[in-house]
């Protein structure tokens, strides 16, 4: 993997580039972010770092937050004075490795994180204090990148598309509740509203106050509007390179949480925390494009607008979806949404207007010259919940997909949603995992995605999530002493 600090060839536009997760101000536009710094630590521009410092310097930054996610995908955070900026982008800044590993964190190690200059941005203060955030990659104290770190693993394998002339975008939807604050998880009284509905009460207003937050802090959203259940809302991301789009969903996260908390409620991206209402998911609509950035799934003659690539893609990410499970739907508790009468895929299929589909092609809006920027053949993928790790969801869809297009897989037909009903005289695929625990078998048991992420990093994950999916497993639950303990 190359040993690069800047933003990559892949990593689209200055503008795209700006739209990665929170440059409040066009602060990190300043700071010359639309330039291409590529090297080492010790390579990079000059002029780059002169031009961060500058930037911090002008807006009375006293802190600088150094991010990066643990293998569950949750923010880390190491902060050190401004003072040091100049000195972190030369030579990285020293932490505990082991706080990669989430869960299964052990014993300590002597890692470092090397910033990735293209996501400076100066956020909001952190207890009335100016902070400036970068988002980094860990390396070991040898300087080469550490392999249980999911932002290089999938910025390794975007960097082995791109020499193959094949460019990964995704754009998520990304829902979660509003409920609240306290320890009570229940519908808002106030809130009735269903799909697409105008909301009402208290939520309506923090919907808006949230998404004008995000907006603040350089993160676009492209739209919002009310899911099905009471307090549920959706946040539509624009179409971005896949790392920018991982980095936003990292960051978006943590912002929406805190911008709730200082409103008085509470959010979460749990997928499904009420029984009785539908889940929250992660539907990402994805884009390959050719070094031109013209799309190679589109072709307006085919059935569906689908070229053959799209094609051998979408069945690549259908035969991988066993294993594609545990990293997209990485909770005990995602399994809960993904249940018939919900809207959420339970087996392996494909098509436009089923809205159980695995993966849906959404209608194309055809245009006789259409902006660069309107992608007209997307796959959507349904299956990803916001709980997931972006960098590892990415990677193993990515990873997924490309296996389609090496050895050519075949797209069987689409199965679609009839009165009564399906019709096309197909019949379901094979189902998908129902558990975490059949998903972590189907992991181990996926050659293709077991090798793009690595032993090290696999076995992170697989350690992390076993933990969870044992403890879940001895739980009694108030259902089962309901159910169970009079009939016994």
């Amino acid at each position: 993997m190359p040993d690069r600090t800047g933003p990559t060839p892949h990593e689209g536009t200055p503008s795209e580039r700006r739209s990665n997760g929170g440059s409040m101000r066009a602060a990190a536009d300043d700071a010359g972010q639309s330039e291409d710094v590529g090297g080492s630590l010790a390579d990079m521009d000059r002029r780059t770092i002169d031009r961060l410092v500058a930037a911090a310097r002008d807006a009375h930054v006293e802190q600088i937050e150094l991010q990066f996610a643990d293998v569950t995908g949750a923010v880390k955070t190491v902060a050190v004075p401004a003072r040091r900026l100049a000195h972190v982008l030369e030579a990285g800044e020293w932490f505990d490795g082991s706080a990669v590993e989430g869960l299964a964190r052990e014993v300590e190690s002597d890692m470092y994180l090397r910033p990735d200059p293209s996501t400076f941005a100066i956020v909001e203060p952190a207890a009335g204090v100016p902070c400036a955030r970068l988002i980094c990659e860990v390396v070991t104290p040898t300087g080469e990148p550490y392999p249980g770190d999911g932002r290089a693993v999938l910025r390794g394998l975007l960097e082995q598309a791109e020499s193959a002339g094949l460019n990964y975008l995704v754009a998520p939807e990304i829902e979660f509740f509003l409920f609240p604050l306290g320890d009570g998880v229940e519908p808002l009284p106030d809130d009735p509203s269903s799909y697409f509905e105008r909301a009402r009460g208290r939520s309506r207003q923090v919907e808006l106050e949230i998404v004008a937050g995000l907006e603040a802090m350089g993160i676009r959203i492209e739209s919002s509007h009310h899911e099905v259940a009471s307090g549920q809302f959706e946040l539509d991301l624009p179409m971005l390179p896949a790392l920018v789009s991982a980095d936003t969903v990292t960051t978006l996260k943590s912002a929406v949480k805190e911008l709730a908390r200082e409103r008085g409620m509470q959010a979460t991206f749990m997928p499904k925390p009420l029984a009785d209402a539908a889940g929250s998911g992660m539907h990402t609509h994805q884009v390959i494009v050719d070094r031109a950035g013209r799309s190679v799934f589109d072709d307006p003659a085919a059935d569906y607008g689908l070229s053959a690539v799209a094609r051998a893609f979408a069945a690549g990410q259908l035969e991988h979806a066993p294993g594609l499970c545990a990293l997209v739907a990485p909770l005990v508790n995602s399994y809960k949404r993904l249940v018939p009468g919900y809207e959420a895929p339970v087996a392996g299929s494909w098509g436009r207007h089923s809205r159980s589909a695995l993966i849906r092609v959404p209608a194309q809006v055809r245009q006789e010259e259409p902006p660069v920027e309107i992608f007209e053949t997307r796959l959507e993928l349904r299956l990803p919940d916001p709980s997931c790790n972006p960098y590892l969801a990415y990677t193993a869809m990515l990873a997924a997909g490309l296996d389609g297009i090496d050895r050519g897989c075949e797209l069987g037909p689409p199965l679609e949603e009839v009165e009564h009903g399906f019709g096309g005289g197909h019949s379901l695929t094979r189902p998908l995992p129902a558990s975490l625990g059949e998903a972590l078998a189907a992991l181990e048991d996926d050659d293709v995605i077991m090798a793009v992420l690595g032993s090290e990093l696999v076995e992170l994950f697989r350690s992390a999530k076993s933990l969870e999916w044992e403890a879940y497993r001895r739980q009694v639950t108030p259902w089962e002493v309901a159910a169970y303990f009079q009939r016994s």
